[in-house]
């Protein structure tokens, strides 16, 4: 394969910022709304209006579904004005629609840009996740332990108590024997109701959000956000594709996986220096949600490059036109 050139990614850096505030601002009307498509739909049409004012050749390689699902930010779509370097685009336009349509909290917008070729070209199926943050030695857990087995591991590593662990898993019936078993330890649970990039994240700021530990089956997309973050922030990530039916396998063969048993880590989900951006959208444990004032909008927003390891958390206060 050929070596990616490197993709400018200081220049676009506040670019990709403004990408995901336009994308948070232009829902903020519909926070606590009810309204999840109508929400979705007004960060999907910001997101791409903002992109393609980049000097990008940009495809979106995780996105809204495949083109006849989603009219707009569809997997494979070009975006960007044409000039500059190729290049992938992972994005989630709204991060959390049932949270913002119920107004609760930890939704996101989210967007990751990164070298053409270099972001896995993940199938809309689901994945089993596992992340801690930095400062362990490499594969202190694994997929394939059981989940009470990661959580002595990871005790032992950090020199603690099981019951000094936190983990933090996605309220799902899909995960009631998980989180039994979890629980069989003495480690806390922090159940999160949607969200699962927010989940993963938090392991990288365990101090600030006392998470160390994600774990479970969420969507395979939001895994490849989650990964190119955690690139950014430092921690360890495992992700392994899950399969329901025959229809899901020949997702994953269109995508170009043939390994369909394969484990992959945060450097096979995200090979090469990545940028990151999120905004707020309604307060959580990552950022503040957008505050509405009668003339002006006021968003947060956490912007990451891999390359330097840099962390930015910016306050854009915007009038309302």
């Amino acid at each position: 394969m050929t070596t990616p050139v490197d993709f400018n990614d200081r220049m676009l850096s506040l670019g990709l910022a403004r990408v995901s505030e336009a994308a948070a601002m232009a829902s903020a009307k519909l926070v606590g709304r009810g309204d999840e498509k109508a929400a979705d739909q007004a960060a999907v049409n910001a997101m791409r209006d903002q992109l393609n004012m980049l000097d990008i050749k940009g495809v979106v390689v995780i996105g809204e579904g495949e083109r006849d699902e989603a009219p707009m930010l569809f997997i494979g779509e070009e975006v960007g004005n044409g000039e500059g370097p190729a290049v992938d685009i992972a994005l989630d336009p709204l991060e959390g629609t049932t949270l913002t349509a119920k107004d609760m909290p930890n939704a996101l917008t989210v967007i990751a840009m990164a070298p053409r070729g270099t972001l896995l070209h993940a199938p809309d199926v689901y994945m089993d996740k596992l992340a801690i943050g930095p400062g362990y030695p490499d594969d202190v857990v694994s997929l394939d332990m059981p989940p009470a087995e990661r959580v002595r591991a990871l005790a032992k590593a950090r020199g603690c108590d099981a019951d000094d662990i936190t983990v933090c898993v996605l309220e799902r019936p899909r995960h009631q024997e998980m989180i039994d078993e979890i629980r069989s330890t003495g480690a806390a649970i922090r159940l999160i109701t949607d969200g699962d990039v927010a989940g993963v994240i938090h392991c990288a700021e365990a101090e600030i959000t006392g998470i160390d530990m994600y774990m479970g089956a969420g969507g395979a997309p939001e895994g490849v956000l989650a990964a190119s973050a955690l690139k950014c922030m430092g921690g360890q990530m495992w992700g392994r594709l899950m399969f329901r039916n025959d229809d899901e396998k020949g997702r994953a063969a269109k995508a170009g996986i043939t390994e369909l048993d394969r484990i992959y880590t945060r450097d096979d989900m995200v090979t090469r220096d990545v940028i990151f951006a999120a905004t707020g959208v309604t307060d959580g444990s990552i950022l503040r949600g957008i505050k509405r004032e009668p003339t002006h909008l006021t968003t947060e927003t956490i912007l990451m490059r891999s390359k330097t390891g840099s962390v930015r958390r910016m306050t854009y206060r915007n009038p309302i036109k």
